[in-house]
């Protein structure tokens, strides 16, 4: 039996439905990338500070601390938030609560496995910025829905893995950016870029202007949030923006420009109905980042290669 047989892939997602637990998801997720950013040596890009899919649904990398090394997860499978360590292992039901439980929560298993973390208290990237402690609005946990969230990341993750196996210059992982909530991965032509104008909300601009320090094509899924409103889409932009990005032609139909935006936008929704959804989202990221490059004079030759194949070495 194939995935789309099995009926359990591309899971549909609902702004009414969905929306309330991904927008509490976004906020307890603030919480906890807060951690590694405070405890982990810089990485260039902020790549340090992501959580990553897994099976069972979101988690920091490795996080070496001087009382030990240890993780942080939401479990998506079991609903349970997780502290895992070599010497230790805690777990907390994701339930209905405000994001000032949460974030006490959070604190008190840090605490309780003798880590001493200063975190910055209150959330990056939405508006408005209520501090962790003092937001006190009972926010929604549905496990159906953080079910969907997770099938849909993983399905997500498989495909721009995918797609991130055909380039050989500098990309990052893929990996999710827990202040803007979305899954992402970022091709970089290998020059400079000029500086970050910045302006994010409640982000400092010496963090903007870290990220975008060179030139990069990136694409990702933004499954909603807390910082706005609207359905489920897959994005591809390009920082600087290359003369005629916007009306450049791409795939499949259903993709457009946004000009509030400034990327390219394609609605989830059009790829969970596809006819073949990892062909329409292939699609999506091949002709997003072709326009980019071609636009932006990188070096395609030098830079990208086959997709990769299962036990096939790259051909040198």
């Amino acid at each position: 039996m194939s995935r789309r047989d099995a009926g359990w892939n591309w899971p549909p997602l609902s702004v009414e439905r969905d929306g309330p637990t991904i927008a509490a998801l976004h906020l307890f997720s603030q919480v906890i990338g807060k951690v590694p950013t405070a405890s982990l040596p810089w990485r260039n890009h902020g790549w340090h500070l992501t959580l990553h899919v897994t099976p069972r649904g979101l988690a920091t990398e490795p996080i070496h601390a001087p009382a030990g090394t240890f993780t942080l997860a939401f479990d998506l499978v079991d609903h349970l938030f997780v502290y895992e360590s070599a010497a230790a292992r805690m777990t907390v039901p994701l339930q209905p609560m405000p994001v000032a439980d949460f974030h006490g929560i959070a604190l008190a298993m840090l605490g309780r496995a003798g880590h001493e973390v200063r975190l910055h208290g209150a959330p990056n990237e939405v508006e408005p910025a209520i501090p962790f402690a003092r937001d006190m609005e009972l926010r929604s946990y549905d496990p159906d829905s953080a079910r969907r969230l997770h099938r849909a990341l993983v399905e997500a993750d498989r495909v721009l893995r995918l797609f991130r196996s055909g380039f050989l210059g500098k990309v990052s992982p893929v990996h999710f950016f827990w202040g803007s909530f979305d899954l992402a991965v970022t091709r970089f032509s290998g020059r400079p870029a000029p500086p970050h104008p910045g302006g994010i909300p409640n982000l400092p601009d010496e963090v903007t202007r870290e990220a975008y320090s060179h030139e990069v094509s990136s694409a990702g899924f933004w499954p909603g949030g807390a910082g706005g409103e609207g359905d489920p889409f897959f994005y591809s932009y390009a920082y600087p923006t290359p003369e005629g990005f916007a009306e450049a032609k791409v795939e499949p139909e259903a993709a457009r420009f946004s000009n509030e935006f400034g990327e390219f936008v394609l609605a989830y929704e059009a790829v969970r109905t596809a006819e073949d959804p990892d062909a329409a989202l292939l699609a999506f990221l091949e002709s997003t980042y072709g326009a980019a490059a071609h636009l932006g004079h990188w070096d395609r030759a030098a830079l990208e290669c086959a997709r990769g194949e299962p036990g096939v070495p790259r051909a040198i």
